[in-house]
C-alpha cells in the first residue's frame, strides 16, 4: 500500500471511494474518481460505476485510471496492493478490523502506507459516509496544538479572532488520524486520554465539554513501547490507543508487491509526463526486486518517476534504474548490497541497538576517527532539526533534560555558551589569586539579545548569514534565536520578554498592541504586496474575490494576510463574515486545499512562491492594489530604549541581509534550500520579490498601518481602537 507524497500533488479524499460492504475480495479495479463516492468492487472481479479493470488483469491493486486523473483526482494516495501473501492476511485483518468502532494502532516505517490503510478502514466501517481527517501530531506546536485538535473560543489568545472548532470536532460522526502520535507533546497526551475516555472536548477558553463521536486511528514510525520505558509517552494512552494494532511489513518483506507497484508508477508518470511508450524490462524489474527500499514505497515510486523522466529509450532497462538504496550505508559495496537483498549476506538489524552497532562496527574496521564525538554530534544535531529548533521537544526525543541538550548544542556551536559569572571572555586572563568582590571589579558580562524569527520570514536570511551576531558581540551583545510558527505567537513572546526583537507584517503588532504588548516600531521595509495571495486549486471555478462567498478559506488568524484577506473582500463588498476562515498553520494548509477541504488559502512568501510554481495551483488575487504588505520590525520598548545601538545595529544588518536576497536571488535561493526544505526555484521567486532598506516609519507609514488597525476595528475583531503613532520608536535613528 503506499501514498503519493504531498509534492507529487495529489488531493486527498474525506472518505475512501470504496464501499464498506464489498467484502475481503479486492480485484483489478481502477477508481474513476468523477465517480459516485460510493462504489462497489465485485469478487468476481466486476466493478461498479466509474471503475474500469483493464489492463490489470488478475492483480491485487486498486489505482486511478488516467482518465480519472485528467479529470479531478480525490484520493493522494494512487495504489492499494495486495498481491504479496503478506498484504493478503494484511487486509483480511483490516477487513475484521473495520467494521467495529475499536481505537486502532498502526506501527510502520515512513512510507509504507499508514495513512492509505487508515482510509481503507474508514471506507469499510459504519462510519464511510462520515468525514476522514487526518492531522500529523509532529507539526503541532506546544502553544497552539491543543487549540488545534481541540478548538478554541474567541479571545481565548493571541490571534483567536473567532470560535474555531478543533479536529475532533471536525471528525464528528468519522473517523479522525492521529499521525505521528509519538511526536504529540507530553502535556496534551494528558488531555488526549481524557478525550478518549471522556468521549467529549473542551474548547480553549472554555469550560462546556462538547460530546464527540469519533473513531480515532493513531500512526506512529517509532516504537511506542520504548518510548514509554523512556518516558516520553504515556503508558496510560499508549494502552488506550493500543486497543488494535496492525503492522505494516516494510516493502522489503513483501517483495511480491514490488513488480504491481512498479507497473503502477510506471503507468501514472509516463501518462503524466507524456511518454506512452515506455516499458520496464525484465532485468528493470529485477533490480527492482533485489533493493531493500528503505525509504519503502515512496521511494519506489521516485525511483520510477526519475527512470521515466531519464529513460532515452521505449524501454527503461536495468541501467535506467538508479537506485539509491545500493550501497546504502558506508563501506557496503553494491555487490554487498545486492547480495543482502537476495539473502547472501544477513539483513541489517531492525532494532535501534542491533543498527547502532553494526554501523559502529564498520566505522571501526573503516579507521573513522573521533566516533564518539561523532556519534553524539549527529544524534543532537538530528533531533535538533528533527524538532524543528525546539529544544524542549529534541530533548526530549533523546531523553535527556533540556539543560544537557543545550550544553550539547553549544558545544556544537549550535546556540550560545551560558556563561557563569565572572567568566572571563576569549581572550581575558583570569588572574590566579582570589579577589576581595567588594573590591575588584567583575569582568563585563555579554547582554542577552532573543531573536524571534519565522523560519519562513526574512529573519532567516539575517540568521543565515551570521554577521550580525559576529558585529552585536563586538560590541557586547549575545545572539541567540528562536524560531515561531507565526506573527502572532512572537508577539505573545514579546510581550511575555522572550524575545526582544521581531519581524512580522502587518496585522500582529495591531493585535499585539491592543492586547497591551509593550511593543515598539522600529523599523519597516518598503511595501511588497504582490507577496502575498489567496491561492485556490488549478480546476477551481472561481475566477474573482467575489466567487468565495460562503467558501472556506484557509488562513492563520492574526497573521499578516489577515489584513489582505480582509482587503480582498471589500474589493467585493464582501466581508469577513461572508466567508468561512478556517485557522490552519501553513505547514498543513497546502494539504487542506489539495484535499478539498478548503476553497481557497491565504498565504505569503516563501511559501506562496513554493505553491505557486506547481501545476495543481494558481492565484485568485495577490496584494497587488489592495494591501502594502509592509514588513515591520518591533522590539520590546524597554530593550530598546537602553539598546538603541543594538537596534540601529539590527536594522543595518537587516537590510544588507535584504540586499543580499534581492540583488542575488539565485545564490541566496541555492544557498538557503535546504534548510527551508523549498526548492530554490520557488525561493528564488520569492527572493525577487523582496524589498528591502530598513528605515524609520515616516507618516504614510504609520497612516498606511493605522489604516489597517482601523479596519480590524471596524469589522470588530478589535475590542478598542489604538494608535499607530503612539508606538513608534523614537530614538536611534540618526
Amino acid at each position: 500500500m503506499t501514498r503519493i507524497p504531498p509534492s507529487d500533488r495529489w488531493p486527498a479524499a474525506t472518505a475512501f471511494d470504496a464501499d464498506p460492504r464489498s467484502g475481503p475480495g479486492l480485484s483489478s479495479c481502477r477508481f474513476d474518481a468523477a465517480a459516485l463516492p460510493s462504489v462497489v468492487v465485485g469478487q468476481d472481479g466486476s466493478c461498479g460505476p466509474g471503475i474500469d479493470a483493464a489492463g490489470y488483469e488478475q492483480r491485487r491493486i486498486v489505482a486511478f485510471d488516467p482518465a480519472s486523473r485528467a479529470r479531478k483526482p480525490k484520493i493522494r494516495a494512487t495504489a492499494m496492493v495486495f498481491e504479496d501473501p503478506q498484504s493478503q492476511r494484511l487486509q483480511a485483518d483490516l477487513d475484521r478490523l473495520a467494521p467495529s468502532d475499536a481505537t486502532v494502532l498502526i506501527i510502520g516505517e515512513t512510507g509504507t502506507g499508514k495513512e492509505l490503510v487508515s482510509r481503507y478502514i474508514h471506507s469499510r466501517s459504519r462510519r464511510a459516509d462520515g468525514p476522514f481527517v487526518a492531522v500529523n501530531c509532529g507539526a503541532f506546536s506546544d502553544t497552539l496544538a491543543e487549540a488545534e485538535l481541540f478548538g478554541f473560543e474567541k479571545g481565548a489568545f493571541t490571534g483567536a479572532l473567532k470560535t474555531q472548532a478543533g479536529w475532533f470536532e471536525a471528525a464528528h460522526g468519522g473517523t479522525l488520524l492521529l499521525d505521528e502520535i509519538g511526536d504529540l507533546p507530553p502535556a496534551l497526551q494528558v488531555k488526549l486520554l481524557r478525550v478518549l475516555q471522556e468521549r467529549e472536548v473542551v474548547r480553549v477558553g472554555s469550560r462546556k465539554p462538547i460530546p464527540i463521536d469519533v473513531r480515532v486511528i493513531a500512526a506512529t514510525n517509532v516504537d511506542l513501547e520504548a518510548a514509554v520505558e523512556a518516558r516520553r509517552f504515556r503508558e496510560d494512552l499508549y494502552f488506550r490507543l493500543n486497543v488494535a494494532s496492525v503492522q505494516l511489513a516494510p516493502l522489503r518483506e513483501r517483495p511480491g508487491d514490488i513488480p504491481p507497484l512498479a507497473r503502477h508508477f510506471l503507468d501514472l508518470h509516463k501518462e503524466r509526463l507524456g511518454r506512452p511508450e515506455l516499458s520496464l524490462s525484465g532485468e528493470a524489474l529485477r533490480r527492482l526486486a533485489r533493493c531493500p527500499w528503505p525509504g519503502n514505497i515512496r521511494q519506489l515510486e521516485n525511483v520510477l518517476h526519475n527512470a521515466v523522466l531519464l529513460a532515452p529509450g521505449p524501454e527503461i532497462g536495468a541501467n535506467d534504474v538508479r537506485l539509491r538504496c545500493e550501497g546504502h550505508g558506508h563501506g557496503q559495496s553494491q555487490g554487498e548490497t545486492q547480495g543482502w537483498a537476495s539473502g547472501a549476506v544477513e539483513p541489517p538489524p531492525r532494532d535501534l541497538e542491533g543498527a547502532v552497532k553494526a554501523l559502529v562496527g564498520r566505522a571501526i574496521a573503516d579507521g573513522e576517527a573521533d566516533l564518539y564525538e561523532r556519534l553524539v554530534r549527529t544524534a543532537v544535531r538530528s533531533a535538533f532539526e528533527l524538532a524543528d529548533g525546539n529544544q524542549m521537544r529534541a530533548a526530549e526525543s533523546l531523553g535527556m533534560t533540556r539543560n544537557a541538550f543545550r550544553t550539547q548544542l553549544a558545544h556544537l556551536g549550535a546556540i550560545a555558551p551560558r556563561r557563569r559569572s565572572g567568566a572571563a571572555e576569549p581572550g581575558e586572563e583570569r588572574s590566579s589569586t582570589p579577589s576581595v568582590p567588594a573590591v575588584s571589579p567583575r569582568p563585563a558580562q555579554l547582554v542577552d539579545l532573543p531573536i524571534g524569527y519565522q523560519k519562513f520570514g526574512t529573519s532567516s536570511i539575517l540568521k543565515m548569514r551570521g554577521a550580525v551576531e559576529r558585529r552585536l558581540a563586538a560590541h557586547g551583545y549575545r545572539v541567540t534565536w528562536t524560531e515561531f510558527v507565526s506573527g502572532p505567537q512572537m508577539m505573545d513572546a514579546l510581550g511575555s520578554m522572550q524575545v526582544e526583537f521581531v519581524a512580522t507584517g502587518e496585522a500582529p503588532p495591531v493585535f499585539a498592541q491592543a492586547a497591551g504588548v509593550p511593543l515598539v516600531y522600529v523599523g519597516y521595509d518598503p511595501p511588497a504586496p504582490n507577496a502575498e495571495a489567496l491561492l485556490i486549486r488549478h480546476d477551481s471555478p472561481f475566477r474573482s474575490t467575489a466567487d468565495l462567498r460562503g467558501r472556506t478559506v484557509a488562513l492563520h488568524t492574526g497573521s499578516n494576510v489577515h489584513y489582505f484577506l480582509l482587503r480582498a473582500l471589500q474589493a467585493y463588498g464582501l466581508t469577513l463574515d461572508d466567508v468561512r476562515i478556517v485557522h490552519m498553520q501553513p505547514a498543513a494548509a497546502l494539504e487542506a486545499l489539495l484535499d478539498e477541504m478548503v476553497d481557497a488559502w491565504a498565504i505569503w512568501d516563501p511559501l506562496l512562491s513554493s505553491a505557486q510554481i506547481r501545476d495543481d495551483t494558481r492565484v485568485l488575487t495577490d496584494g497587488s492594489g489592495l494591501v502594502p504588505n509592509h514588513q515591520f520590525y518591533l522590539a520590546n520598548q524597554s530593550f530598546a530604549d537602553r539598546n538603541p545601538e543594538a537596534v540601529a545595529i539590527l536594522l543595518d544588518e537587516v537590510g544588507k541581509a535584504g540586499e543580499y536576497a534581492a540583488l542575488h536571488a539565485a545564490e541566496a535561493a541555492r544557498s538557503m534550500t535546504r534548510d527551508l526544505g523549498i526548492d530554490a526555484p520557488a525561493l528564488e521567486l520569492a527572493f525577487s520579490r523582496l524589498t528591502y532598506g530598513a528605515k524609520p516609519l515616516d507618516d504614510r507609514a504609520v497612516r498606511r498601518q493605522q489604516a489597517v488597525a482601523d479596519s480590524f476595528h471596524a469589522s470588530g475583531l478589535l475590542k478598542s481602537s489604538i494608535s499607530v503613532r503612539e508606538a513608534v520608536w523614537s530614538g536611534g535613528w540618526a
